[in-house]
């Protein structure tokens, strides 16, 4: 599959997409319109690592520290830290001032229960608890750790910028069961969550949150500095398709639209009212991902042999287009330009032969088992290379059933560790970003850990060694990078997941908007014309 035609939008169709219906009249000044990804399906940015999700809880939790847009950690939330001389306690000082959306004061122990909830789900913070000893609130603006060894990248763990993000929740909502979904949308960002506004799958609404209180120095970056809300009220809308989409914003109708497929971005660069930028500059890598658990995917010899089958420039054109520009092949399981970055193994991805995948299945054992595969229908990235990825297991020799599906039937499918014929699933496509790749720490789909891994669960003892090699013991560049093949080679062994390409994404917003941060979707310190 060479080029992507899963969308009627295209140069040939501006005039039909312009005659789309309107939404609404011309937005009021303080106002934002947007159209997300996907719809927001899931609240909690803890049970779920869908982007649209962390993107939304960005704007209405805030954190302890943050990455700017160099990936280095700044203080957030704390006014800073001290760590006692033997590097086994840090004690995080809160700023003043800090109030949840509820108007109660943030205070320590609800950072405790936070940290705690969000240590049992996000894959750097398992890693961390494991050398936790506690976790206290000694006053009510003081966070204690107590470390079994010492820790130098806690700032780095609390601020990371991936999924599971750490946000910071009322205590009595972060007392929730890390696997069941929290009853309340309460933060303290500069944003609060207008749950009576919502309409499930078409509207989400955030109004400014007018207690927030920025930090009071540094520049705004990526998720660090002041995060200072211009807009009382930011609308995100779900559009039902790409020419209504193309249509509102060339209209004005909404204001920013964060991934308009690579068939449009022509059209709507010829639009001197709009602007095209790629503001996650790192790329964003696809992932073929499978489940762990059960035929045919349990079985590592099977997934190398659907290894050999994948051609990365096609599953790569599909969503991109033929702009090698915007597209990278030949990208493994650690993200291009960080120190880890390799080639060890490399040549396995070079294979590209349906031929060679077929024999290689057949000497696996495989008996034809039933390979449920997600697909879900709208999200363009998503839905482009799920096709690829069903014609491609197809053709060498897979009994594929694609079960079609929005893209939040499939957040809250793929939780689901039964066995396909029970609602589980066997295989899903979905991307992630350049900078959860660069090290083991925020790297999801490497986690070895069987059902405490993330969705998939992958079993790879060999893979947590390394990780855990790289966490506690690596201490320069070179070990880094020694590690960073190792790991490398090992994945391509274990196969947790196959990597298919790295793409660059446009956004697309009208012209009057300025301040647009790096990084992600983020709506602080953007403001209108």
């Amino acid at each position: 599959m060479r080029r992507r035609t899963l969308f009627a939008a295209t140069a040939a169709t501006t005039a039909a997409a312009l005659a789309a219906p309107r939404l609404a009249p011309a937005q009021a000044p303080r106002t934002l319109k947007f159209v997300a990804q996907a719809g927001l399906a899931v609240l909690d940015p803890i049970w779920s690592t869908g982007f649209v999700t962390r993107n939304h809880g960005l704007m209405v939790w805030d954190t302890l520290y943050g990455w700017d847009d160099r990936l280095v950690v700044q203080p957030q939330m704390v006014e800073g830290h001290t760590v006692s001389d033997d590097g086994r306690q840090w004690d995080l000082r809160l700023r003043e001032g800090l109030r949840f959306h509820d108007d109660t004061p943030v205070l320590a122990r609800d950072c405790v229960a936070s940290l705690g909830r969000w240590g049992r789900r996000d894959t750097f913070g398992l890693a961390m608890m494991t050398i936790v000893d506690e976790i206290s609130a000694p006053d009510d603006r003081t966070i204690r750790f107590r470390l079994k060894r010492p820790f130098p990248l806690l700032p780095e763990a609390l601020g990371k910028g991936g999924t599971n993000t750490c946000f910071m929740m009322p205590e009595r909502i972060a007392k929730t069961d890390p696997f069941q979904q929290i009853p309340e949308v309460i933060g303290s960002g500069p944003f609060r969550y207008v749950v009576s506004e919502r309409v499930p799958g078409s509207l989400d609404v955030y109004a400014r949150f007018e207690g927030y209180v920025p930090r009071p120095s540094g520049t705004a970056s990526f998720i660090a500095g002041p995060k200072v809300a211009h807009f009382d009220r930011v609308e995100w809308r779900n559009l039902p398709d790409a020419s209504t989409a193309a249509a509102a914003l060339q209209t004005g109708e909404i204001d920013w639209w964060e991934q308009p497929p690579a068939d449009l971005v022509p059209v709507l660069a010829r639009n001197r009212q709009l602007k095209l930028e790629v503001i996650e500059t790192s790329g964003f890598p696809g992932v073929l991902r499978f489940n762990h658990l059960h035929p045919p995917f349990d079985n590592p010899a099977i997934r190398r042999a659907v290894v050999m089958a994948v051609n990365q420039a096609d599953f790569m054109q599909a969503v991109a287009g033929a702009d090698h520009k915007l597209w990278r092949d030949d990208i493994g399981f650690l993200a291009p330009g960080g120190v880890m970055a390799n080639d060890e193994g490399m040549q396995a991805l070079q294979v590209r032969s349906t031929a060679r995948a077929k024999q290689a299945l057949e000497a696996a054992g495989y008996k034809g088992e039933k390979v449920v595969h997600l697909h879900t229908t709208d999200f363009p990235p998503i839905t482009a290379m799920g096709l690829v990825a069903a014609d491609m297991m197809r053709n060498m020799g897979l009994n594929v059933d694609v079960v079609a599906t929005d893209w939040g039937t499939t957040l809250r499918r793929i939780v689901n560790t039964e066995p396909p014929d029970r609602g589980g699933w066997n295989s899903m496509c979905t991307f992630t970003a350049a900078t959860s790749q660069i090290n083991p720490a925020a790297h999801n789909f490497i986690r070895g850990t069987g059902r405490n891994a993330s969705f998939g669960w992958s079993t790879s003892p060999g893979l947590e060694k390394l990780r855990d090699e790289w966490l506690f013991e690596a201490s320069d560049d070179d070990s880094r990078r020694r590690i960073g093949r190792e790991i490398q080679r090992q994945a391509f062994i274990d196969v947790p997941y196959i990597p298919l390409g790295l793409w660059y994404q446009n956004t697309a917003y009208r012209a009057n908007l300025s301040g647009m941060l790096k990084g992600l979707p983020l709506f602080w310190n953007l403001r209108r014309a």
